[in-house]
């Protein structure tokens, strides 16, 4: 697993794809979501508040930006295992990026894994509430 931040969202979303192509199974891929989701940094508590709550997901999922149009950051977590796999992929992608490169960015990888496909209508609506989220944050940074 690379922790070290990739050259790009584009190389991310790439990596991503070489990753789950070695499972052969939505079981295997599933539990790969969920052990991605149990290596997301400690959240602080006194996050998970209304304002940083992202709606649309069926499960809790709290949201937290920081930086500039520069270099953004996002903390992010969920109480649901699956979710909280799903935050860690879109943080690969998203986090520690230029807000002009996060608003640029399509989330590809949702498509190339099959993740459109396997996920209940709630996650995939979540996982959309917290991409739109994402770019809202970073949009507001560029003005």
């Amino acid at each position: 697993m690379n922790t070290i931040a990739t050259a790009s969202a584009a190389q991310a979303q790439q990596d991503i794809a070489e990753e789950f192509a070695f499972f052969g199974d939505w079981s295997e891929r599933y539990q790969y979501l969920i052990d991605l989701g149990k290596q997301l940094p400690p959240f602080r508590e006194e996050w998970k508040t209304e304002e940083h709550r992202v709606h649309g997901c069926q499960s809790m999922v709290w949201l937290v930006p920081s930086g500039d149009a520069s270099y953004m950051h996002f903390e992010a977590t969920s109480d649901s295992a699956i979710v909280s796999g799903l935050i860690a992929l879109a943080l690969r992608v998203y986090s520690d990026r230029p807000a002009a490169e996060i608003v640029a960015t399509e989330p590809a990888f949702i498509q190339d894994i099959g993740l459109a496909k396997h996920l209940s209508p709630t996650r995939s609506n979540g996982l959309a509430a917290m991409l739109a989220r994402i770019k809202a944050y970073a949009a507001e940074q560029l003005g």
